[in-house]
């Protein structure tokens, strides 16, 4: 049978598929979407990809101001500028990758009317994007750490922060994949992103130690954030202090709920969004 006479079914993946395959098979789309929304991102900026550095920077010495010098907040033992950056590294992925990932199927409405190609490819390169500012923003970290000459344990970062990585990338995704779908349908979640987002910002263990809190059940409920728990599992690379492993396991188990929840929810919308955005 030649190429001509095949038939092509295009056929709705399961509800709880990432159809990771389709997703393989459209890989120049996908990086695409992801290297055009860079340059979108900081087109038209004087300083470009310096803007990548610059935010967290700024946050930086603003919380360590205000937080480290003024608060004497406690930082596990480490200087604060390099405990507070630890945490913005991941919370800037989270954040931008969030709200990108919210507005991209309506940004891309157009688009998904005219051709057919996993939709999910949307969502994933918002995110790809906050990644892209995340190793940028790491190169940063890594001059820290050599101006307050400290000298981490290489095999915990290693270890430790690929997979505090991974679980901001999963829970963002999750999260974010939800918020699109129903973006998509309910258009007054463009406004509530930010606000979610700012009360996040102090509720996450960014400015603050997680240890902070005694109690045994406000850990769990802590652990039960899994941008929490990523923030946590990267500072174990700069402590020395054992691993609490009942928690980091807590904080995956979350956010493979949330990744599940929010791609049920994405698969289940999906047939409508050419009509919808």
């Amino acid at each position: 049978m030649s190429d001509t006479d095949k038939t092509y079914l295009i056929a709705p993946p399961g509800k709880f598929s990432l159809n990771l395959q389709e997703i393989w098979d459209y890989r120049e789309l996908f990086y695409f979407f992801t290297w055009r929304d860079i340059k979108v991102k900081y087109k038209q900026t004087v300083l470009g990809f310096l803007w990548a550095i610059l935010q967290p920077l700024g946050m930086m010495i603003l919380l360590t101001i205000i937080f480290g010098n003024t608060l004497k907040v406690e930082s596990d033992g480490i200087p604060y500028p390099i405990f507070v950056f630890s945490g913005l590294l991941l919370w800037n992925i989270f954040s931008s990758g969030l709200t990108g990932a919210a507005q991209s199927m309506v940004m891309n409405a157009e688009m998904i009317k005219k051709i057919y190609f996993p939709r999910m490819i949307i969502p994933m390169s918002a995110i790809l994007v906050a990644v892209f500012d995340f190793l940028i923003a790491f190169l940063i970290f890594l001059v820290i750490l050599v101006y307050y000459q400290f000298v981490p344990d290489w095999s915990r970062i290693v270890v430790f922060f690929p997979l505090s990585l991974l679980l901001t990338i999963l829970t963002t995704f999750g999260l974010g994949c939800l918020l699109a779908a129903l973006n998509v349908k309910y258009r007054d979640f463009r406004y509530v992103v930010p606000y979610i987002l700012r009360v996040l910002l102090f509720v996450n263990p960014i400015m603050y130690s997680a240890s902070i809190f005694k109690s045994e059940w406000a850990q769990y409920l802590i652990a039960l954030n899994p941008l929490a728990g990523a923030i946590n599992m990267a500072r174990y690379a700069f402590i020395d202090a054992p691993v609490r492993w009942d928690l980091v396991g807590i904080s995956w188990v979350s956010a493979i709920v949330l990744l599940l929840v929010g791609v049920f929810v994405f698969r289940k919308t999906e047939a409508y969004f050419a009509d919808l955005a």
